[in-house]
């Protein structure tokens, strides 16, 4: 494999989707004691924006870039970002079905081969993991722009570690996957 890639080249698997963020509050079920009510303010606005976004779950890299919306034209941006950050990699990247993802007009870097999942099957995509992960930490938190959640975002994404990331998204099936293809490699 090293050798169909050039001398120093790797090639990588990765996973991609979006999320979208706002400033509706994330709810969901809290322990409290028998008989007490929790009180959390909710708030109902309809402003957000899409976080895009890739994993390696044998590494635990990943790359993020945020857009205002789902569409071609910034999936686009967010490939050519993401094949600039490759530098001189090779990866394949899997994804879902999204229009966006299979618009004619893209054009697909050199270095990102894409890979589609079956439709209708998130639970295909590591990287979803992630997005729960996120979204688990500011349960019941009201942001009073979007600014302000962008930050607290930013601010989960650099504190997590590599090897939490990792944790997250490495499916069993997946690693296995790798880890035979590189053995059938090695005998060649």
């Amino acid at each position: 494999m090293q050798n169909l890639l050039g001398k120093g080249k790797r090639l990588r698997y990765l996973c991609q989707d979006e999320t979208r963020l706002g400033l509706k509050t994330e709810t969901g079920r809290v322990i409290t004691a028998r008989g007490v009510k929790p009180i959390v303010s909710v708030q109902w606005p309809r402003e957000a924006f899409w976080l895009y976004g890739v994993v390696e779950p044998l590494t635990g890299w990943n790359f993020c870039q945020e857009h205002p919306h789902l569409n071609s034209e910034n999936f686009q941006k967010f490939l050519d970002a993401l094949s600039r950050e490759l530098v001189d990699d090779m990866a394949m990247m899997q994804m879902d079905q999204a229009g966006a993802h299979q618009a004619l007009a893209l054009s697909w870097p050199e270095n990102i081969i894409p890979i589609f999942q079956p439709a209708h099957s998130p639970q295909l995509n590591p990287i979803e993991r992630l997005w729960q992960f996120i979204k688990h930490q500011f349960k019941g938190e009201s942001f009073s722009d979007l600014q302000q959640l962008r930050q607290r975002v930013q601010n989960e994404l650099t504190q997590m570690s590599s090897e939490l990331i990792s944790s997250l998204t490495s499916y069993d099936f997946i690693l296995e996957a790798l880890f035979y293809e590189a053995l059938l490699y090695a005998s060649s």
